[in-house]
């Protein structure tokens, strides 16, 4: 039996974008079965106050990581392209569509690939994940059959994405990307191989 770690993204969030390319062979490597968990953030940070993320609240912070994201993409080998910074809805994208797709996806075979395409189109492509037909698009390219397109919007799977929201929040979620093994929460892109360390020596 695998040992688990439950893995945390928001699809609007930049270092998620880092995790989500990288978690399946460094998981593999330890001997450890991840549980994508996709939630949104927003409600996290509408509860401190916040009608957006942090980077854009403090400007400081804002200049910071995108530089940090530039080197770590470099680092990694992955395409990286900054949405137009002159956008006010550039950034954070609204990622409730694809979310909603993820959550049916991820109980099927395309789900992975799905939640990858996002990730990509947004910070590789520049596209706008926001666009519902857009994300339907890469669900179908994924594997997706149109009835479970459709399902993306019933009233059963809008509250199986808010119940996994409530249930990040309770569990003292407070970013993306997060991780939890065991009782041990990280925090960060620059935690997975930490998270994965911690995973790899529970029991299974």
């Amino acid at each position: 039996m695998a040992k688990n770690l439950d893995f945390w993204f928001e699809f609007g969030s930049t270092y998620s974008y880092l995790s989500i390319m990288r978690i399946e062979t460094l998981a593999d490597q330890h001997g450890v079965e991840v549980i994508w968990k996709p939630f949104l953030l927003g409600p996290i940070f509408a509860a401190q106050g916040w009608s957006t993320s942090p980077f854009n609240i403090y400007p400081s912070k804002g200049r910071y990581m995108w530089r940090d994201m530039e080197r770590r993409a470099t680092k990694y080998g992955l395409p990286f392209k900054r949405p137009d910074p002159d956008s006010k809805d550039a950034f954070p994208q609204n990622g409730l569509a694809a979310a909603r797709l993820a959550i049916i996806g991820l109980e099927q075979s395309w789900g992975r690939a799905f939640c990858k395409s996002v990730f990509t189109a947004q910070f590789a492509d520049g596209h706008n994940i926001s666009d519902r037909a857009f994300v339907a698009k890469l669900a179908l390219q994924a594997g997706a059959h149109e009835e479970e397109v459709e399902q993306a919007n019933a009233d059963t799977n809008k509250a199986a994405l808010r119940a996994q929201t409530e249930q990040a929040v309770a569990l003292g979620l407070f970013g993306a990307p997060s991780f939890i093994a065991g009782e041990e929460l990280f925090w960060g892109d620059d935690r997975l191989e930490d998270a994965l360390d911690h995973a790899e020596t529970l029991e299974a």
